[in-house]
């Protein structure tokens, strides 16, 4: 009888959990075959690992490759930092907290394009912005800001995109620290940066991480920012992989299927190397 009952919680996933473990596994399997030669839609299929070799000898590839994860890195990172502080000062409510709350979840409501063509609009040559540094006179002509070569604009309109998520994934168990334990560190003398090193810091751990990892997976796909507002001489993996795949007549799902493999990896083992990074800081910070 215990036995059926320690079995059914599982059992009542099921539903939920097939469908999503089915469609993952043929995306992955399907990027996984045509990576290696099967599959291919406009020409001859076979094992063949030449499309991995002609990818992987690419300097734009590369250099597509560590500007997503730069981006996705910087993205993660500053929105989660941003986040983090103000779950913490949202955490008992207060005359207005919910109309603060409200404010920071807006962008969630606003599609990630419509996002980019605003701001690209904003701070276009003839645009809000430079209009009103010209009218005020602190430049003398507009500014070029549009599609800047650092993708600052695009480290923008991540962090305005995914701080929101990241205040949501911290919010609760912000909340859920007990008044108690911070008064019991209180009183057994530790200060106010003290109680948020040894004590907040380690009980939001796992929300930290997952704040991190979810949002890095996400901009390290980017595809709509990049193309409205990133720099022109720079391509997002996501961008590089639909140019291989237009360009290359023959085998260019192939090619495509390389990169999509490539992109999982960095969203694999780049999220996980920061959420081990942001634990060994705990541990190291919370001696």
């Amino acid at each position: 009888m215990s036995a059926s009952f320690s079995v059914r919680p599982y059992l009542l996933l099921l539903p939920g959990l097939l469908p999503i473990l089915a469609f993952m596994s043929l995306v992955i399997g399907m990027a996984l075959s045509q990576s290696v030669g099967y599959f291919n839609f406009s020409g001859d299929s076979g094992f063949s690992l030449r499309f991995w070799h002609t990818v992987l000898s690419e300097q734009q590839f590369w250099r597509a490759f560590w500007y997503s994860a730069r981006i996705a890195l910087f993205s993660s990172l500053l929105s989660v930092a941003l986040a983090y502080p103000v779950a913490l000062w949202l955490r008992r409510p207060f005359a207005g907290s919910d109309l603060v709350s409200a404010l920071i979840k807006a962008p969630i409501l606003v599609h990630g394009l419509v996002a980019a063509f605003l701001y690209v609009n904003f701070i276009s040559f003839q645009g809000f912005l430079n209009a009103a540094l010209v009218h005020l006179g602190l430049v003398a002509r507009p500014i070029r800001m549009q599609n800047d070569p650092y993708a600052i604009g695009v480290v923008i309109l991540q962090v305005w995109k995914n701080m929101p998520f990241a205040f949501l994934i911290l919010t609760g168990p912000v909340r859920a620290i007990g008044d108690d334990i911070l008064d019991a560190a209180r009183d057994l003398g530790a200060g106010a940066f003290a109680r948020l090193r040894r004590v907040i810091l380690p009980l939001t751990l796992r929300s930290l991480q997952a704040a991190l990892i979810l949002i890095f997976i996400g901009a390290a796909g980017d595809y709509s920012f990049q193309s409205v507002a990133g720099p022109t001489s720079l391509n997002s993996l996501a961008q590089y992989m639909v140019r291989i795949q237009q360009d290359n007549a023959g085998h260019g799902w192939n090619e495509a299927a390389v990169i999509a493999v490539m992109l999982m990896g960095l969203s694999l083992f780049g999220s996980a190397a920061l959420a081990a990074l942001i634990q060994f800081l705990l541990r190291r910070t919370g001696r």
